[in-house]
């Protein structure tokens, strides 16, 4: 639970909106009870704020009120309730009480543990409301993950998630990145996970979606948020749910050559595997926090230009706070039972090999490759130079390649270093020959040598210091964004 010599309890967030003579609206809610409207009844004063209260439990019902859907926890629902509860309040009490109150639809639609207990715990949340009497709607929508493994101990995480909302919808209007940190106040973030937060309407014109879900990972609320190429803010288990995923880190400062080759290559590469073949798959750019606060805070318009240069060639972004690959692999697995495949250059395989990263696990590198290889999932290795290799050499690996290059040391810094040929600390030879043997790691094949000599940190330089020949290094589209846009210290 957060500690905050200020923090209200749930109770004072639910009467200090039922006191408020402004506040009027409807709850609707399906599933895991009616939480939300019961600690707002409970808190007291309640008349004053509630209009409506219900719960269309039945599909029949829910059905008749709100039109059929594919899927009653879905998000096309949610909206649908919303649409619906807040358009019915404002024709009916509009023309006796317009001018002086604020009118409001909450609701919800949620699927907590089930008698079985086998049943995914998730939920979606939201609100539409009039920041000023009279003023056109606007509305926040989240999608919640509940960990607690009782049911009704889900359904209080819930009630309390709903009242922060509603609370902060009203109160931190102005202050967008503290009403998504008082989501989870008076709880915590081990007990709910909103994973997905969506600002929309007139009193969030100036609010880009991406920066506020980039905050639901900074404050600890999700460990990993996902982006459309068209800039449209995405909830992942929509997107990854029974499909074989292939996902590429980088820092894509910006994405070059280089990181498009590799992927396509891996792409190709990975859709030949019997285990993926006939199957949905989806492909992914992921960029860690690590990447994002190598300069010591978050930029927002440096995140933004990033995520945006990838949609303009049509990818789909992943943010996340995953520094272990073992780590990503393992939230992937929330969502699908697919084949997992990992695109990568030989740098980021060293440091996947470093095992500084693995020093708080008991079972150290080996249970980290446990978890990391487990249920299929296959490294792809993008080639490198000999002369970029050199700069990734750590002190107990060997100043020069293995022998099986078969090349003098005096013609060495033309060698590609590839997963064959790759040098490892030598107390990890045999794992290494054991993942290449089995074929968890697997050389990337086609590529194009000219981009080899490609990386983000040449461009970025190339790009401040004025010097054109960057746009021979970047995707066109890239090229054309960040010259219109002046990103990255672009100057024409």
């Amino acid at each position: 639970m957060k500690e905050d010599a200020g923090l209200l309890t749930t109770n004072r967030k639910a009467l200090t909106t039922n006191l408020d003579e402004r506040r009027y609206g409807t709850f609707a809610e399906i599933g895991a009870g009616q939480e939300v409207s019961r600690l707002f009844f409970q808190a007291g004063g309640a008349a004053g704020t509630i209009a409506k209260s219900m719960s269309a439990y039945d599909m029949t019902f829910s059905d008749e009120i709100y039109g059929k859907a594919p899927r009653y926890v879905s998000r096309e629902r949610l909206v649908t309730m919303l649409d619906h509860e807040y358009g019915l309040l404002h024709e009916r009490l509009s023309a006796q009480r317009g001018v002086s109150t604020t009118f409001f639809a909450f609701a919800d639609t949620v699927a907590a543990k089930s008698y079985r207990g086998n049943n995914e715990c998730h939920g979606w949340m939201g609100i539409t409301f009039q920041p000023e009497p009279g003023a056109p709607p606007s509305s926040i929508i989240i999608h919640v993950r509940m960990w607690d493994k009782d049911h009704l101990l889900q359904q209080q995480a819930l009630g309390v998630v709903g009242v922060n909302l509603v609370y902060g919808a009203f109160n931190y209007l102005e202050q967008p990145d503290r009403l998504i940190s008082s989501l989870t106040d008076n709880l915590g973030n081990d007990r709910i996970e909103v994973d997905m937060l969506k600002f929309e309407g007139p009193a969030f014109a100036q609010i880009d979606n991406r920066l506020m879900s980039l905050h639901l990972v900074q404050f600890g609320l999700t460990n990993a948020v996902m982006f459309g190429p068209d800039q449209e803010v995405l909830q992942p288990s929509e997107i990854l749910r029974r499909k074989a995923i292939l996902v590429e880190r980088g820092s894509f400062r910006p994405v070059t050559h280089v990181n498009v080759d590799m992927l396509n290559c891996a792409c190709a590469q990975f859709m030949q595997e019997p285990a993926v073949k006939g199957k949905e798959m989806v492909v992914l750019m992921e960029i860690t926090m690590n990447n994002l606060l190598a300069s010591g805070d978050i930029d927002g318009e440096d995140f933004l230009s990033r995520v945006d240069l990838l949609g303009n060639i049509g990818l789909t972004v992943l943010i996340s706070n995953y520094p272990e690959y073992y780590r990503l692999t393992s939230y992937f697995r929330r969502y699908t039972d697919e084949m997992i495949g990992v695109a990568m250059g030989i740098n980021n395989l060293l440091e996947v090999f470093n095992e500084k990263y693995y020093e708080s696990l008991q079972g150290g590198i080996l249970e980290a490759f446990g978890r990391l290889f487990r249920n299929s999932v296959k490294l792809f290795i993008y080639p490198m130079r000999r002369s970029a290799y050199d700069s990734y050499q750590t002190p107990d690996q060997p100043d020069e390649l293995p022998p099986s290059v078969g090349v003098s040391h005096a013609f060495a810094k033309d060698v590609l270093v590839n997963a064959r040929n790759l040098q490892v600390a030598p107390k990890l030879h045999n794992l290494y020959a054991h993942l290449m043997e089995n074929h968890y790691i697997e050389c990337i094949s086609g590529y194009n040598a000219e981009f080899l000599d490609i990386f983000s940190r040449d461009v970025l330089q190339r790009i401040r210091a004025g010097d054109a020949s960057w746009e021979t290094m970047v995707p066109d589209p890239v090229a054309a964004a960040i010259k219109t846009n002046g990103l990255f210290g672009y100057k024409a």
